[in-house]
């Protein structure tokens, strides 16, 4: 969970998601990754951590960068699985518990769309929406795939895979769109559920647009370039490289 400047919104965040991963007798930790925030956000996490064994809060000691934060937070998990999921409490914390018992379920990655049937995106800014189903359907275009909201950041995998899909090159919010696509084109197993997102209720957010399009180009142009020149150097053990892998396998479960 990476975090900058979440002081107003972080110990709700970890305590309602503690809360359910207790509930559901899940063992887990939470890893709270401080992105460089200067308002106090970093001491809202120590003094939690006092309370909650569950929490693990740390920083991203170089450049601050989404994508820095939550490699920081792969780097430093102890898990055989990882959810990422937003500091605002955006994402539904039962969502997370869904995706562990897909991922038990035996499939190597679980990602969630707010734009299938039983999904919803609650007060998503218009412009941002309207952005985000134009890319979104580019990529369906160009890689092949059904799923439809590859950019959303709230998804989970396992261990295994985020290894697999090693260097990560984004240091901003594409490695969004990073890790999936490298996992769908290694040839990873991956399932698609419904889930419910809320736009933040404090706080500022921190995907700049204007930043950003370059950097999503670049990441999934050389996606696609691994996908189509690289000659299956990058997949996952066990696929042949000579072998026509299917893309991807999708199922869509309603709550």
């Amino acid at each position: 969970m990476p975090a900058r400047n979440e002081r107003e919104c972080i110990a709700s965040t970890v305590e309602h998601l503690h809360v359910e991963l207790d509930r559901n007798r899940i063992p887990h930790e939470i890893l709270v990754v401080d992105d460089g925030s200067t308002d106090g956000t970093w001491e809202v996490l120590q003094n939690l951590s006092r309370s909650n064994t569950a929490l693990r809060p740390t920083k991203n000691g170089g450049t601050h960068g989404f994508g820095r934060a939550v490699t920081t937070g792969i780097d430093s998990a102890r898990g055989d699985a990882v959810v990422i999921m937003m500091a605002d409490e955006s994402d539904d914390c039962r969502d997370v518990v869904r995706y562990w018992l897909l991922l038990n379920e035996g499939w190597d990655c679980v990602f969630g769309s707010r734009f299938i049937k039983g999904g919803g995106a609650i007060d998503y800014p218009w412009l941002k929406l309207r952005l985000n189903r134009i890319v979104n359907f580019g990529i369906r275009i160009l890689f092949k795939i059904p799923h439809n909201d590859i950019t959303n950041a709230f998804k989970a995998y396992r261990r295994s895979t985020l290894d697999g899909c090693r260097p990560f090159l984004s240091p901003h919010f594409n490695l969004t769109v990073e890790l999936p696509l490298k996992a769908i084109v290694r040839g990873y197993s991956w399932t698609a559920i419904p889930i419910t997102w809320r736009n933040r209720r404090t706080g500022v957010p921190k995907l700049k647009l204007t930043e950003m399009g370059s950097r999503y180009f670049f990441i999934v142009a050389y996606v696609w370039l691994e996908k189509y020149f690289s000659r299956g150097d990058y997949r996952k053990p066990g696929n042949s490289s000579d072998a026509e892998v299917p893309l991807a396998t999708t199922s869509e479960r309603r709550r």
